[in-house]
């Protein structure tokens, strides 16, 4: 923050990387857990190692409440959904399989299936939505085979903002006998989720994001009737004596030391969201969002990318200003506004195919639970001095 310009405040629009700030409990916890919580969970039973157990439960349990969850044991710490979607993906695909996934997937998705696609163990169908990120359900049931195993889709778009039928998605695949997994990466927190209720059977999701808590956190809700081969094998504190990764839950999806003081910062960052409520952080997101879309869409040479003003979208507005490079708008916001956003392709090259800015990138914007109307009315500011001096 050293280089923050003195005369403008710090506006952090990029919280669909990460949030920031986190709550001061997720920092308070995090320090409490370094101080008093640091020996290894799962690893003894002196009197350290079993409080350290018990923050990594205790997050589970929050998690479960979160995301309706009847066993809290059937949620596995990841390092990130990236991890948690690996797991999922080379866990449960085998040689044969058929998968159906969106074309706005992610690469921590794209590249996992494109990965056992090209060593010929998998085929994959991706179903193209709309030009605003928007899927028609019935597309996904179109392209169902008779091998079909799993449908992938991500929950929201990571550049479009636009908000997948998940609901509808998982009746479809419970009528056809497939599973379901779903990419939480811009909704855990944000929009409800039960997992029972949406036909959910395995559910990424990260930690750092609309969780609020620390990165390097994260984890995969997995269905009690499914069993993953495990992505890591190793130590686990349960069974030692045996040569075989243990069947018993969580343990076999958590080889290795679990990031104990990150896990408790999770704890904290869920509880924030539980006492605030899903539902009135994402009306906030919401209307953020919209103030934002309406402000640029009055700038002259920008397009906003994804559902149109008024439709439900997270708090994600990507655009693109005419005649400029989205990396140079991106620089300007940050080094004369103070303004953070992201610019360039996203992770996501599937979603730039369909908003037509693969030769381009685009400049994302996205909103947290903190961000004011006053910092979205800055940024508007901005990019409307911005654009005056490209039309």
């Amino acid at each position: 923050m050293e280089e923050q310009k003195k005369d403008k405040p710090y506006v952090y629009l990029d919280h669909a990387a990460t949030s920031w700030p986190k709550p001061p409990a997720v920092i308070e916890a995090v320090k409490e857990a370094m101080e008093r919580d640091s020996a290894n969970p799962g690893r003894g039973s002196h009197a350290m190692a079993v409080r350290a157990s018990r923050v990594l439960f205790d997050a589970r349990k929050a998690l479960a409440k979160l995301f309706a969850v009847k066993n809290p044991n059937d949620i596995a710490f990841a390092l990130n959904t990236t991890m948690a979607l690996n797991t999922a993906i080379k866990g449960f695909l085998k040689p044969g399989d058929h998968v159906i996934a969106t074309a706005v997937e992610h690469n921590s998705v794209r590249r996992p299936l494109e990965y056992l696609k090209k060593l010929g163990i998998i085929e994959v169908t991706y179903v193209e939505p709309n030009a605003e990120g928007l899927l028609d359900a019935k597309e996904v049931e179109n392209a169902f085979r008779a091998n079909t195993r799993l449908a992938v889709v991500n929950h929201s778009s990571n550049l479009l903002g636009s908000i997948m039928p998940v609901g509808d998605i998982g009746t479809i695949t419970r009528r056809r006998g497939a599973k379901l997994l779903v990419d939480a990466a811009q909704t855990a927190g944000l929009l409800e989720i039960d997992v029972e209720a949406m036909g959910i059977d395995m559910l990424a999701f990260p930690g750092h994001k609309g969780l609020l808590g620390p990165q390097g956190t994260g984890g995969l809700y997995i269905h009690p009737e499914l069993d993953l081969e495990p992505l890591m094998h190793g130590g686990t504190g349960s069974q030692s004596e045996s040569i075989e990764q243990p069947a018993v839950r969580p343990d076999r999806y958590e080889a290795g030391t679990q990031n104990t003081a990150g896990i408790a910062g999770l704890q904290a960052g869920v509880r924030h969201v539980l006492h605030e409520t899903v539902q009135n952080i994402h009306t906030k997101e919401m209307t953020l969002a919209q103030q934002m879309m309406e402000g640029l869409l009055a700038v002259g040479g920008v397009r906003v990318l994804g559902p149109g003003l008024g439709k439900p979208r997270t708090g994600i507005v990507s655009f693109v200003l005419e005649g400029a490079d989205p990396s140079e708008i991106g620089f300007i916001l940050d080094q004369h506004y103070n303004i953070a956003v992201r610019t360039g392709f996203h992770c996501t090259p599937l979603a730039h195919g369909t908003a037509g800015t693969l030769d381009t990138g685009a400049i994302r914007a996205s909103v947290g639970c903190f961000t004011t109307s006053e910092e979205v009315g800055a940024f508007v500011e901005a990019v409307n001095e911005i654009g005056r001096h490209y039309s």
